[in-house]
């Protein structure tokens, strides 16, 4: 009687070894299928490079659509591709007519931190001007057309006047204020030669950085691109702000490459 029960133990035992065996074997075949998946069927049918879109125009923020692109939501993209081991390199496709200095100087951290552990290459569409071009220049080559548009390297700020308007339509704005530049931006009045003065010296500091910070970055000579002029992708390549012609997906394989 013993030896039938325990003959009877032994092949519970042996039946629930092979459940959990089947249970592991099952698993493993789901996180298999699930790889697969992710290798064969990722967006722009890649899996080893992560394609991140910058399109609008670059402000800070965590959004993205609607003509704007902000930079925590890209930097928050990059910094996850950098550190996702599946991802060999990074590819930004940069559709971008500029924006917030602030907002690209954000990026540019957040892409010197995943230059620590990557390539990170840029493929330019239509346009990618202005600050657009700056988180261009830090990545570790860019690929470009002919026609794209680039360059831009500058600063503006457009102060509207509107009070010859609110003149001829009798309007007034009377205002309170704690200094005489505390309203210097409104569009009520023009601005004063002093102030003049002072925002012109606020935009050639920040012109000088922004020149600086991409003659460090690219092997192009300061007085091809001082006057902010936009510039074609093929001139573009010939003086050194770009690398060579080619699409996003020739931008994935040199990305590909770069990381070999």
């Amino acid at each position: 009687m013993s030896a039938l029960l325990e003959q009877i133990e032994r092949a519970q035992r042996w039946r629930r070894i092979r459940r959990r065996l089947g249970v592991v074997v099952l698993v493993l075949i789901v996180a298999i299928a699930g790889i697969a998946t992710y290798i064969l069927l990722s967006p722009d049918g890649v899996s080893d490079v992560a394609v991140i879109r910058i399109d609008g125009e670059v402000v800070t923020g965590d959004f993205s659509g609607g003509g704007y692109v902000g930079s925590e939501y890209i930097g928050r993209e990059v910094r996850a591709a950098a550190d996702d081991p599946l991802t060999r390199a990074i590819v930004l496709r940069i559709d971008s007519p500029g924006g917030s200095p602030a907002g690209a100087q954000e990026i540019v951290r957040d892409l010197e931190y995943a230059r620590t552990r990557k390539p990170v290459v840029t493929s330019m569409g239509d346009l990618a001007a202005s600050a657009g071009y700056l988180i261009a220049a830090h990545t570790d080559r860019i690929y470009l057309s002919p026609d794209t548009i680039t360059g831009s390297i500058g600063v503006i700020w457009l102060f509207p006047d509107e009070s010859e308007w609110m003149e001829t339509e009798g309007k007034r704005v009377e205002v309170v204020k704690s200094g005489d530049q505390k309203d210097i931006t409104s569009p009520y009045r023009p601005l004063t030669d002093d102030e003049r003065l002072y925002v012109q010296a606020l935009v050639d500091e920040s012109f000088e950085d922004f020149l600086a910070d991409v003659i460090e970055q690219r092997p192009v000579e300061r007085a091809q691109i001082e006057n902010a002029r936009l510039i074609r992708g093929e001139e573009a390549v010939r003086i050194g702000l770009a690398d060579e012609y080619g699409n996003l997906f020739d931008a994935i394989e040199g990305a590909r490459n770069l990381s070999s």
